[in-house]
């Protein structure tokens, strides 16, 4: 994150989130969202790909920050902070999570269906690509607004290298470029993470100064 682009004294006080604008966008994200959740998981399931069951979770992940973000909307900025926060420790849990998994799935794991993964892979990209457009304009808000709007970004992302991990698949008949693309999915959850908690700590101690600045007496002019 370069300079201060994103503080709230340059983005102003309520950083767009008295927009009703910005919340329909919210609420078309959350459903968006939640529905792919469902297609990826069963798809995940029935292909046994671990990149559809990555990118599935992270489709749970981001409609439950869209619900937070929702619920904060027109809160003051330290609440939206810490919501923000919250969200972005969440997010580098989940990355560390894929990880592991990967591993666990390295070490015994069956070759996944390349023509499933790449499927889904495409509808999701759409569906988010959709969500992405709309949440653009809100990509230089608050760290609750940055943080809808990486999840967002990632998420099309991701469903690209799902879809290049399902051709690694069908060319090699090998799992390792689903795995491979898991953990990459995974780093973009820890990149946006570390980003997303940097500017929440920042905001928070921006507050905490506000509230704790000593006010100047201003001495008499008699």
């Amino acid at each position: 994150m370069v300079g201060c682009t994103h503080c709230p004294s340059e983005s102003g006080s309520d950083g767009g989130h008295k927009d009703p604008v910005f919340r329909r966008a919210l609420w078309v994200a959350l459903i968006v969202n939640g529905g792919m959740f469902f297609v990826e998981i069963i798809a995940s399931a029935v292909g046994g790909s671990m990149s559809l069951q990555a990118d599935a979770l992270d489709f749970f992940g981001d409609a439950a920050n869209y619900a937070i973000s929702l619920f904060v909307l027109g809160m003051a900025l330290s609440v939206r902070a810490k919501a923000g926060l919250f969200k972005g420790v969440c997010m580098g849990l989940f990355g560390l999570w894929v990880i592991g998994a990967a591993v666990d799935r390295a070490v015994a794991g069956s070759v996944p269906d390349a023509s499933l993964m790449g499927g889904i892979a495409f509808a999701a990209l759409i569906a988010n690509l959709g969500v992405a457009i709309i949440l653009y304009r809100y990509r230089s808000g608050d760290s609750n607004m940055r943080s809808i709007w990486l999840c967002s970004r990632n998420d099309a992302i991701g469903n690209i290298a799902v879809m290049i991990a399902a051709l690694g698949v069908f060319a090699t008949s090998s799992r390792w470029p689903d795995l491979i693309t898991a953990t990459i999915i995974a780093g973009l959850s820890l990149s946006a993470a570390v980003q997303i908690v940097r500017q929440a700590l920042q905001e928070l101690r921006q507050e905490i100064d506000k509230n704790t600045a000593i006010p100047q007496v201003v001495p008499s002019q008699d």
